[in-house]
């Protein structure tokens, strides 16, 4: 049975709650900033998977994997606003906010996880 990108993601979501499970929560905040942070990032790593489909769809034979999040946000911004609203929040929420400066914060870290799930619901099989 063949994986496709939607599923991949899907599998990455998982993946990212199953590390935040083991992080464990006390009035707000997970404890176990090391599980939180490894969430976020493998979150982050599902949208990518997720827009290097949607662009694939979108500029068929013309498309080149981006190089960074600017390029991702400059291609996504010509196919859809909606779209690069979702990534703008979900990149400053997972990327710099949940991976980069390891927030603990439940509230961030969901609402990051909520965009994510919304950007992969755009390729949808």
């Amino acid at each position: 049975m063949e994986t496709t990108p939607y599923k991949e993601s899907l599998q990455y979501m998982a993946n990212a709650k199953e590390n935040l499970q083991k992080a464990e929560k006390d009035e707000g905040i997970y404890k176990d900033k090391k599980y939180v942070r490894t969430a976020p990032g493998t979150a982050y790593s599902a949208i990518l998977l997720a827009l290097d489909e949607y662009l694939k769809q979108k500029e068929g034979s013309k498309f080149k994997k981006p190089k960074s999040i600017e390029d991702y946000q400059s291609r996504v911004a010509e196919q859809n606003k909606k779209l690069l609203a979702l990534l703008v929040n979900a990149y400053g929420t997972l990327y710099i906010i949940g991976y980069y400066h390891g927030t603990t914060s439940i509230k961030t870290i969901s609402s990051g996880f909520e965009d994510a799930y919304k950007i992969i619901e755009y390729i949808k099989d």
